[in-house]
Order: C-alpha cells, then structure tokens, then sequence
C-alpha cells in the first residue's frame, strides 16, 4: 500500500509524464524528410544544428540524415525516391523541370567553387590555361565547368575543353594533386578552396564572378534543396517547416558562435586558419535576396548557358520551369 507521501509523489509525475508520452506521440507523428548528406558536405552541418537544437521538431518535422557516397549517388537516390532531398544544381533542377518533373528548389547556398592555382603560379588568366594540366571537380556536365567552359569562350575565345590537358576526378584527389604539382590549377569545391588557401593556394576566378560577368546582379544560388512536386504535394506542412528549420540554422550559425561548437567536429578542420576560412566562407554564402531576384538571375544565367552550350548543357527548355522557386506554399 502506498503511504500519503508515495501517492503525491506519483501523482506528481502523472503531469509530466503525460508531457513526455505527449511530446513522444507527436515526434513519432511528425512527418519524416529524408535528406541526403555526402561525405565532407556542409549539408551534414546544417543537418547537425537542425537536430542539435530541435528545430525540425520545432517546426512540425522528424530529419532523417541518409549518408550518401558522391554526386551520382545522390542524384539516383533523389530520382529513385530514396530520398526526399539532397542539395544540387539549380540548372539540373531546371532541365529536370523542363522535362516534365515538377520540381520545387529551396536556395541553399550561394557560395560556388573556383579556380585554384599555386602561390607564383604563371597563370594570370583563361588564356594562360592552354596547354595547362587543369583538373575539374565533379566531371563533365559539372555546373562550375560549364560556367568556367562558357566564360572561356565567350571572353577569351578558347575552348578548354579541347585546348588543356583536362582531368576530371574526385575534389580531394584533385586538390592533393595540386599540392603535389601534379596539375598546373584545378577547379575544385569551395570548401576545397578553403581549405588550399591557408597553405598559401590563390583563386584565379570563381564562379561568382563569372555569373556577374554574365549579367547577374548578385550572388546567385545556384545549388539548393532539391523536391519532387508530389514530395511538395504530399508532405507539404513539413517541408514549408525544413525551409524554417534551415533557414534558422543559419541564422543560429551565423549570430551565435556557440553554434559552431556543435560543426565543428564535422568539418575536419585540422587548424584554426582552415576552420575559419571554412567558416567564413560557408557564412557569406547565405542566401539572403528575394526569390523574384534569384529567380531573374537565374533565368539570366540560364538564358547564357542554353546560347553557349546549347541542349547539352541545359536540355530542350530556354528558361527555367514556372514554379520551380519554392515559396513556402510551393510556387515560385
């Protein structure tokens, strides 16, 4: 028999135990988004804050982090259905589009990838790239090659692809490469970038501005999350909610350097000048424009690429897909 003293006791966890089997019962109701996350990716960061600080609970979600292995893999597990989203290319997003997926892009990140090259190195500019051992990050239909591609021909009249000793491959492979001398430059992933220049590594050109060269009046988002319009349809609370949580993990990374301390183990940052080089950067690439002036660049830069490489490069369409841009209601 439970004495006075038992019977409040227990009577006084009945409130809280019902919060707990409350907040349980909602957790497990919220809806799933499945992202995928590659290897030394910055949407692991992202992912870690969100979970960190409860976010996606917050804004009526579970995250669910699927480890992919590259590029490729993340694009077939986004078609397959694998995955609700990974981060990719806006252009992609628009062939896709075009071909009749209806696709939905949230802006992730405007920081790009650029054109490294050793401290004293002899390259000035595109024209010093002929005959050049030149390696390519993330291989042939790569959105920074193509921009690197089309700006080459279109300012400088050469064709790299044909004119330099072109090497496609993995980004940390490439930029070793380039630390041994065994490329003359590469075009490598900002946070491989990052990390070549406190070793004394110097950008020659990035693709931003190579984007303002083209007409853009800022930085672009050209990578964002990726969603399937029946992924939008079905899911449609829940994403709005991923916007949310996204957007305020940034905020959190941005304003609260305590933040930090939950990336930091992420980010294999090996001293203090790589992880504030990492940081900074990562921190300048939050989108902050309205969608209608990320839209209009982007239909800019697409309206270049389809002039310069045609079918090719950005499929049959000439722009890009009404409603791609996600609004929060799922048009753009």
């Amino acid at each position: 028999m439970l004495s006075r003293r038992g019977v409040l006791a227990t009577a006084a966890l009945w409130p809280l135990a019902g919060s707990v089997t409350a907040a349980a019962a909602a957790a497990a109701a919220a809806p799933a988004i499945r992202v995928g996350s590659l290897p030394f990716g910055t949407v692991a960061w992202e992912a870690a804050v969100i979970k960190a600080r409860g976010l996606d609970a917050a804004n009526g979600f579970t995250l669910d982090v699927v480890k992919l292995a590259g590029n490729d893999a993340a694009r077939i597990a986004f078609l397959g259905g694998q995955v609700d989203t990974i981060v990719g290319d806006l252009l992609w997003a628009g062939r896709l589009g075009n071909e009749g997926r209806a696709m939905r892009f949230i802006p992730y990140s405007t920081t790009e990838g650029s054109l490294m090259v050793p401290a004293g190195s002899a390259i000035a500019g595109l024209k010093d790239l002929v005959g050049k051992r030149l390696g390519v990050a993330g291989g042939p239909l790569d959105k920074n090659w193509l921009l690197l591609k089309a700006q080459a021909k279109d300012a400088a009249g050469i064709d790299l692809e044909s004119q330099a000793q072109v090497a496609y491959g993995a980004p940390p492979l490439l930029a070793l490469k380039l630390e041994q001398g065994e490329l003359d430059a590469a075009l490598l992933y900002w946070t491989y970038c990052a990390r070549l220049e406190p070793k004394g590594f110097t950008r020659l050109i990035g693709s931003d501005d190579i984007m303002r060269a083209f007409g853009a009046t800022g930085s672009i988002a050209l990578i964002g999350y990726l969603f399937e319009g029946a992924t939008v349809s079905d899911k449609a609370e829940a994403i709005a909610g991923f916007a949310r949580a996204a957007r305020t993990a940034k905020e959190m990374l941005a304003n609260d350097p305590t933040t930090w301390d939950v990336v930091r183990p992420l980010m294999s940052a090996e001293d203090e000048p790589t992880f504030a080089a990492l940081k900074r950067d990562f921190l300048a690439g939050i989108p902050r424009r309205p969608l209608a002036t990320e839209r209009a660049d982007g239909e800019r830069l697409f309206g270049v690429l389809a002039r310069l490489g045609g079918e090719r490069l950005v499929g049959a369409g000439k722009t890009l897909p009404a409603g791609l841009y996600f609004d929060g209601a799922g048009n753009g």
